[in-house]
C-alpha cells in the first residue's frame, strides 16, 4: 500500500517540465534531451519503488524531480570527447590525446575552417593541384629529404611503404627490432597485411652485419630497421647501425627502410634526456625512407611522416591505397603550421606544448607545485591534506621509455576517502581531472598542467572535501 501511495505522487512528466528550472534550462539544451532527462529520472524513481526500496516522499516533488532532470539533461548534452586535465606527468599520454597543439596551429586551424582554402587547387596553374604540397616543401627544408608525403599516422606510413615496395618481396629486419605498439600494432602483422615477407635475422639481443648478408636472395625486396622506441635492450646486446645497413644495401642494390615511431627533429639529450635518433640524422645516414609520426616528439597533429628518395616516394604516391590513407586539410593545417615553428630552432621549446613539457626546468616545476599546494591549504578544509615531494614523470607516447625526468608532486589526500574513492572523484569531475595512483598515494604531477588546470583542481578537491 505504501509502493502504490507513494506511486501515485509521483509527478507527471508535465508538472516537471513545468519548473522553472527546466524552463530555463531548455534555452541552452536541446528540448529533446531535457525531456529524456525528465523520463530517465521518474523511469528511476518508479523502479525504486517497485523494488521496495526507501523513497522519502520530498523526493517525489515536481521540482525535486526537475532538478534531478536537469542533472541528467547536462549529462545527456556533454560531448563524449572532452578537454580534461592530465595530472599524471605523462607528457605524450596516448589515452588523453597525446600532443597538444601549438597555439600557432590553433590559430591556423581556425582561420582555414571559415573560409574554403586551396586545398587541391594550384593558384598559379589556375587548375587541380595536389594537397601534399602544403607540407612536402617545409619538410623538405626542414629534413634535407628529397621528397615527403604525409598520411593519416604513422602504422600507415609503414604499410603503405612495404606495401609499394615489397610486396610479394621478402623485407630482412632484425628480430630484436619486431615491436608491438599501442593497439596490438606490430610489425610482423603489419608486414603480413602489405603483403611483404618477413625475413627475421640475428637474434633478440645481438644482430651482426652478417645476418643481413647471410639471409639477402633474389627474392630481398627492402632491408628494415626499426627504432625500439618503446622499449630498451640492456646489458649484453648490438645492433647493426643504419650506416652499417647502408653499406649492405649499396652492395646488393636493395633500398633501405628506418622507422623510427615516435620520431623527432630536435636532439632532447641536452636536456638531460636519452639520446633519440633525429630524422635529419636517419636521412644523412642514408635511409632511402624514413617514416615517423606527426603527433609524438614531433608535437603535431596525427599524422604519419614519410621522407626519402623521390623515386620512393613517388611510387608511394601513386599507389592506391594512398588516397584511403590521405590526410584532411584539418591535418594539414596544424601541421603545416608546426613544422614552420621549427625554422626558428631557438623558439621552438617554447611555441610547442610537448617540448616544452619535455624540457620544462626543475626549478619551474618546483614554483607550480609550491603555488598549488598553497592554494589547496588556503581552502582551510580540515579533510584535505597537502604535501609536496619529488618524483619523475614519463615522457609516454612510446618515445624515450628509460627517461624519468625528475619532477615535482602534489600529494593530496582527503579524510573518509580512500586514494582510489579520490581518484574516481576527481574523474567524474566536470572537467575531469586524470591523477596518479602510485604506492597507495594519490599524486598530481604539475609537468603535464596547462594554464587554469589549477583553478579546476582547486575546486575538485574543494567539492571532495567539504
Amino acid at each position: 500500500m505504501v509502493e502504490q501511495s507513494l506511486m501515485a505522487r509521483l509527478p507527471k512528466v508535465d508538472q516537471v517540465l513545468a519548473q522553472t528550472e527546466l524552463h530555463d534550462l531548455a534555452v541552452r539544451v536541446p528540448r529533446s534531451l531535457v525531456l529524456q532527462g525528465v523520463r530517465l529520472v521518474l523511469e528511476g524513481l518508479r523502479a525504486r519503488l517497485k523494488d521496495g526500496q526507501a523513497v522519502p516522499p520530498q523526493d517525489l516533488t515536481p521540482a525535486v524531480v526537475a532538478g534531478l532532470a536537469a542533472q541528467e539533461a547536462r549529462r545527456l548534452a556533454r560531448p563524449s570527447l572532452r578537454s580534461l586535465v592530465n595530472a599524471t606527468g605523462v607528457v605524450v599520454h596516448t589515452n588523453l590525446g597525446r600532443s597538444l597543439l601549438a597555439e600557432a596551429a590553433l590559430k591556423r586551424l581556425a582561420e582555414l575552417n571559415r573560409a574554403y582554402t586551396n586545398l587541391e587547387y594550384d593558384l598559379n596553374a589556375g587548375a587541380r593541384g595536389s594537397r601534399y604540397v602544403h607540407v612536402a616543401g617545409i619538410l623538405k627544408e626542414l629534413t634535407g629529404a628529397e621528397a615527403a608525403l604525409v598520411v593519416n599516422n604513422n602504422a600507415a606510413a609503414v604499410f603503405l611503404s612495404l606495401q609499394s615496395l615489397a610486396a610479394g618481396r621478402e623485407v630482412i629486419v632484425s628480430r630484436g627490432q619486431l615491436v608491438e605498439i599501442g593497439g596490438s600494432f606490430r610489425i610482423p602483422d603489419v608486414m603480413a597485411k602489405s603483403g611483404a615477407i618477413l625475413r627475421e635475422v640475428g637474434t633478440t639481443n645481438k644482430t651482426h652485419p652478417r645476418d643481413y648478408e647471410g639471409a639477402i636472395t633474389s627474392d630481398t625486396g627492402l632491408l628494415l630497421k626499426v627504432h625500439t622506441s618503446n622499449f630498451a635492450v640492456v646489458g649484453f646486446h648490438q645492433e647493426v647501425t643504419l650506416a652499417q645497413m647502408r653499406e649492405i644495401a649499396d652492395r646488393y642494390h636493395l633500398p633501405l627502410m628506418e622507422d623510427l615511431g615516435s620520431g623527432t627533429l630536435v636532439d632532447f639529450s641536452p636536456f638531460g634526456l636519452p639520446k633519440e635518433p633525429t630524422v635529419q640524422e636517419a636521412l644523412a645516414e642514408g635511409a632511402d625512407l624514413v617514416t615517423f609520426s606527426g603527433d609524438k616528439l614531433l608535437g603535431g597533429p596525427q599524422a604519419g611522416i614519410i621522407l626519402g628518395k623521390a623515386e620512393l616516394i613517388e611510387r608511394l604516391r601513386a599507389n592506391p591505397l594512398n588516397r584511403a590513407l590521405r590526410i584532411d586539410k584539418l591535418t594539414l593545417a596544424a601541421l603545416e603550421a608546426t613544422l614552420e615553428l621549427y625554422r626558428d630552432p631557438q623558439r621552438v621549446l617554447d611555441q610547442i606544448p610537448t617540448l616544452r613539457m619535455i624540457c620544462r626546468p626543475h626549478a619551474e616545476l618546483r614554483r607550480q607545485a609550491a603555488a598549488l599546494a598553497r592554494r589547496l591549504k588556503a581552502l582551510n578544509l580540515p579533510r584535505l591534506s597537502v604535501a609536496t615531494l619529488e618524483g619523475a614523470s614519463r615522457v609516454g607516447g612510446g618515445a624515450m621509455p628509460l627517461a624519468a625526468p625528475a619532477t615535482r608532486l602534489v600529494e593530496v589526500a582527503v579524510q573518509g576517502l580512500s586514494p582510489t574513492r579520490l581518484e574516481e572523484g576527481l574523474r567524474a569531475g566536470d572537467p575531469p581531472v586524470i591523477a596518479r595512483l602510485e604506492d597507495g598515494r594519490l599524486l598530481l604531477d604539475v609537468r603535464t598542467l596547462v594554464e587554469g588546470d589549477q583553478e579546476v583542481i582547486v575546486q575538485a578537491l574543494a567539492r571532495l572535501a567539504s
